[in-house]
This record gives structure tokens, C-alpha cells and sequence, in this order.
């Protein structure tokens, strides 16, 4: 596109860790932050890519998180943990969270970890990915700021909430599941806004409760719950479960990083990981795995579709091109980039 450019993965790993890196992150913490960004904008997910940068920065600039948590993990039982994250940024906190949800599946079968005194994780994918390549299934929950009614309601209680499972095959690829509770992401409303473009019908009220695809109108409104009260409850659920059972901000509690200042998000996570083989050989199980994929995708397709794809297949299949061929950035991005390497 004439409005993006192609640049190596190493080049820009380098570029955003060092930005980072600068913002008082610790090099690892620095490269995994840029790294989970990074993979987002590979897989087609642009709302939760570098484009996130500033706000990030603003943040960690204000003292609004901690460049520098001290991680401490609570153990109450072998296979169940909480993790404070110090208010660190969320991609090191749920990097850490999963890990120690790996290292107890990996022990015992099955780990669960929750997080609190978190930030925004970005895409729950890249955790995911942690307990994929170690052999695993996993689950991911968040909680997030309000930008969802509960079910009958017209302003803002839940957050959008992503829900992410994973379950690891043999030759095929992993499904990997990772959805928004909301109809459509709010980052996808906040760049219609501002592109001046307007958004599909069905996607949000505006700050009277009625129906808009004026962009500008439902960011200062609510998203809608996908299907209803089913994604109401969902999120709810999240509520719960990443909020409440994590001792994080909950209903309404976790503060929105883009209008509010005034003190940490404290955002709660859950890691879920866990063997899939432990009912089944391992050869069988991804044996038969792949199996249920390839009898998915060999379903009689609808009109319009040429390819039936798994969940997860078409990102990662972008996020594979991009890794060897380079990745693609949009001009604003880099112009972006820029600025904040020019502020050091």
C-alpha cells in the first residue's frame, strides 16, 4: 500500500524494545513488550499494535505504571497462584502470569494463575502462543475498563473483555481462539474516528442510548454486546472470575488507560494451561486433532466461501508471511515511531 512500507521483523523489534527500553524498561521486559505488539500488527490485529505506543508511553511517563515491578507470586495450593504485577505493563505481567501457569501444567497437569495490579495485556493471543509452544491448551481472561452495557442497560458497566483458547494439534495448525465479548473491538470505533470513517450498523449506541454509525458519536457512547445478552454474560463472567477471584478492579473499577489519569488501571488476568494429553497418548491426541480440523475444513462450504478456515489460521498465516518477508507498517505508524525515538 502506498501509505505503508515493508520493514525487516529485526529492524523493528529493535526500534520499539528501544523505545522502550528508554521509558526505564528492562531490556527483556523492553523486547517482549515490543514483540507481543509487534506479533499483533503481524496478524492482521492493528488495534492492539504498535499504533498503541503513545498511550503506553504517556502512561508509563506519568508514573501511571511501573517500569520496574517486582513480580511476587502467592502459592496457596501446587497448581493455583496469583501473581501481583507491581502495576507493571500488562504484556510483562501476563508473560510472567503464563509462564508460572506452564511451569505448574508441566508439573501437576494443569496450572492456573490469576494477576492482579496489572495494566492492558494487548492481544491475549501472545499468551496463547507461550502455552502453545510449550505443548499446551490454555485459556486467557481479562477484565477491562467499561465500554460495554450490561445486558438491558445503555451505559457503560462491563469491559469488551477478549476471551482466548488454544488447543495445540499435530501436522495442522493450533486453533487459537481470541475474540472480543463486544460486537466489534472499541479500538476498531477509535480508528473509524480517526480516519473520519463511518462504522457498520449493530456496532454501538451513542451517549443516549440510541443507534449510530457515526464513529466519534458511539466512542463517546458504548459498544454492544456480541449477540445480546450472550456476550453480556460473558463478560460478566470475566468480571468475576479475572476481577473479583484475582482481589483486582472489577464493575466498573478498572480505569480506562485512554481518558483516565488519575491512578493505575489495575487490571486482573487469568491463565488457565493444562495438558492435553493426559486422557490420550500424545500421538493419539494430535493425531486426532488434526483429524477434527481436517474434517472441519472439509465441510461443504456456503456460497462465498472458498476456504473454510480455523480460528486463528487466517492471522497466523499473516503473521508468518510478514515474519520472512518483513512487516508491513502504515506511514503514521512510522511516522510515530519516530516521534517518540526523537523524545528519547
Amino acid at each position: 500500500m502506498s501509505d505503508s512500507r515493508m520493514i525487516a521483523y529485526d529492524a523493528l523489534q529493535a526500534r520499539v524494545a528501544g523505545i522502550f527500553a528508554g521509558l526505564g524498561l528492562a531490556a527483556d521486559h523492553a523486547a517482549r513488550v515490543a514483540e507481543c505488539l509487534i506479533e499483533a500488527d503481524m496478524r492482521g490485529v492493528a488495534t492492539h499494535g504498535i499504533s498503541r505506543i503513545p498511550i503506553y508511553a504517556r502512561r508509563l511517563r506519568e508514573g501511571l505504571v511501573n517500569p520496574r515491578p517486582t513480580l511476587a507470586l502467592e502459592t496457596p495450593t501446587p497448581v493455583m497462584a496469583r501473581l501481583d504485577g507491581d502495576n507493571g505493563m500488562g504484556f510483562v505481567v501476563g508473560t510472567a502470569a503464563m509462564a508460572a501457569a506452564i511451569e505448574r501444567a508441566q508439573t501437576y497437569g494443569v496450572g492456573l494463575v490469576f494477576a492482579r495490579h496489572s495494566n492492558h495485556f494487548g492481544m491475549a493471543t501472545a499468551y496463547l502462543l507461550q502455552a502453545v509452544d510449550a505443548g499446551l491448551a490454555a485459556m486467557v481472561l481479562t477484565n477491562a475498563s467499561r465500554t460495554m452495557p450490561v445486558w438491558g442497560g445503555k451505559t457503560p458497566f462491563l469491559g469488551t473483555s477478549p476471551l482466548g483458547m488454544a488447543a495445540p494439534a499435530g501436522a495442522e495448525p493450533p486453533l487459537l481462539l481470541d475474540m472480543a465479548t463486544s460486537v466489534a473491538a472499541r479500538g476498531k470505533i477509535r480508528r473509524a474516528m480517526q480516519r473520519g470513517e463511518p462504522i457498520p450498523e449493530g456496532w454501538a449506541l451513542d451517549e443516549h442510548g440510541k443507534p449510530t454509525t457515526d464513529a466519534a458519536a458511539a466512542y463517546r457512547g458504548v459498544v454492544l454486546p456480541l449477540g445480546g445478552p450472550k456476550g453480556s454474560g460473558l463478560s460478566l463472567m470475566m468480571e468475576a472470575m479475572a476481577g473479583v477471584m484475582a482481589g483486582a478492579a472489577f464493575g466498573g473499577g478498572v480505569r480506562d488507560q485512554y481518558s483516565d489519569f488519575s491512578a493505575p488501571q489495575n487490571v486482573g488476568h487469568l491463565f488457565l494451561a493444562f495438558r492435553p494429553d493426559l486422557f490420550l497418548p500424545d500421538g493419539q491426541y494430535r493425531a486426532d486433532m488434526d483429524d477434527l480440523v481436517r474434517r472441519a475444513k472439509a465441510c461443504p462450504r456456503a456460497d462465498g466461501f472458498d476456504e473454510i478456515l480455523m480460528p486463528g489460521e487466517r492471522e497466523s498465516r499473516r503473521a508468518a508471511e510478514q515474519r520472512r518477508q518483513g512487516v508491513i507498517v502504515a506511514q503514521a505508524d512510522l511516522d510515530m515511531l519516530a516521534a517518540e525515538e526523537a523524545r528519547g
